[in-house]
């Protein structure tokens, strides 16, 4: 048996290899060498030197704080009520279908609706508020983010409130608990391992955006993956680009290791 398990495992294991270990020891490779082909940690000074690169991490992690926050705000009570439907497949499936669309289609469909001439636009001037200036704001960014990502959110939240027993919410109205204190008191706690993951789903790729930040920010919000798209494709420094990819990945990593599911004595949680 155990023999089979390995064997149906390989596969597994060399995807793993190949296409998520081996990456990250190529990128830290390549950021100990400058744009000549030399060893040096000049990249890393160079980094933590500047004040721009170090704002440039600031604002990654603000806005993929917001864009968590705005995200989690929305998706948990629409998580909570969708377990509360009739037919809550349906409603779950209609959520998760636009993640089904490309993300440069739904970037280019955003850029019509907030356009200056868009629907948007349109709709305000029949209000007699007149056009606004929506494309290339800090707004149309977070808000074109937000949506992308409140599918990711929503799964996991959807699936740890489903999985509480129903016995244990029963059991808190029967010792006296009104709906506010079964949720605070039980729905709530037991659904954080929900709430983790989702940050998780939704923290780690905003902080890495880059073509929203092109295509709806105007190039208005710079984080560290515009730092990084600029570096390997234009000014061809893929030794300061692999650096910044590095940061990336250790800001990751600290986010996942305080998001984490923590054990306790005698198993898991």
């Amino acid at each position: 048996m155990t023999r089979t398990r390995r064997f149906f495992g390989v596969p597994y294991y060399l995807w793993l290899l190949l296409f998520v270990i081996a990456p990250v020891l190529l990128i830290i490779y390549q950021s100990f060498f400058d744009m000549n082909g030399q060893f040096t940690l000049s990249n890393y000074a160079a980094y933590f030197s500047s004040g721009t690169y170090l704002k440039m991490t600031g604002n990654s992690v603000w806005y993929a704080f917001l864009i968590t926050l705005f995200t989690l705000l929305v998706s948990y009570p629409t998580a909570y009520f969708l377990n509360k439907t009739k037919h809550k497949d349906l409603w779950l499936m209609l959520i998760i279908l636009p993640t089904w669309i490309n993300l440069l289609l739904k970037a280019y469909a955003f850029i019509g609706l907030f356009s200056i001439h868009g629907s948007v636009n349109t709709f305000l001037s029949f209000l007699g508020i007149g056009p606004k200036q929506i494309l290339f704001t800090d707004f149309s960014f977070m808000f074109v983010a937000a949506y992308i990502e409140i599918p990711f959110m929503i799964m996991p939240i959807f699936n740890a409130i489903e999985e509480i027993n129903p016995s244990l919410v029963s059991a808190s109205r029967d010792l006296g608990a009104n709906s506010f204190e079964t949720f605070r008191r039980v729905i709530f706690p037991l659904s954080l391992e929900g709430v983790k993951a989702g940050i998780q789903a939704v923290f780690i790729p905003s902080l890495s955006l880059f073509m929203l930040t092109r295509l709806i920010g105007g190039n208005r919000v710079i984080t560290l993956g515009t730092a990084i798209e600029e570096h390997f494709l234009v000014t061809q420094n893929w030794g300061m680009g692999s650096t910044i990819g590095v940061v990336l990945i250790i800001a990751m990593l600290i986010v996942m290791v305080l998001t984490g599911e923590k054990s306790r004595k005698g198993g898991r949680r």
